[in-house]
């Protein structure tokens, strides 16, 4: 448990995940990939920087999933998630991604802007909180 194989390392000393009892905590989670690129994050041969909210969410909820996954749970066992945005005008296409993946009998969720996040290129950070019992062998 803590650090997950195969996804960005972490900007500080904190795990990926946290089992306490049936729950497991996902720490906040971005966009990053394991060599510290971004997902829907580009920057031309001129320096012109392309961000896509769409994307990021996608990559944001698929590294969730994987990260859980890790400890025999999936996104059907997350309870509760808090979405950070550094931009609600991009609230509309995080929204149509994360109906890709969830319903209304899917988590509790609250979004909310914030000033900024980790690196100038992330437009999107998602913490989560699932339930699943450890699995008894």
């Amino acid at each position: 448990m803590g650090l997950v194989a195969g996804k960005a390392k972490p900007r500080g000393k904190f795990p990926h995940v946290k089992r306490a009892g049936d729950f497991l905590f996902v720490s906040g989670t971005s966009a990053r990939r394991p060599d510290n690129s971004i997902a829907g994050a580009e920057v031309d041969a001129l320096g012109t920087t392309r961000l896509d909210i769409r994307e990021q969410t996608r990559a944001v909820i698929e590294n969730v999933r994987d990260i859980l996954v890790s400890e025999g749970a999936g996104l059907e066992d997350i309870v509760e998630i808090t979405s950070y945005l550094v931009n609600m005008n991009d609230f509309g296409g995080y929204n149509e991604v994360y109906g890709e993946f969830f319903d209304y009998d899917g988590p509790t969720r609250t979004t909310v802007a914030v000033h900024q996040l980790p690196h100038p290129h992330l437009l999107i950070e998602i913490r989560a909180v699932a339930w699943r019992p450890p699995q008894v062998s």
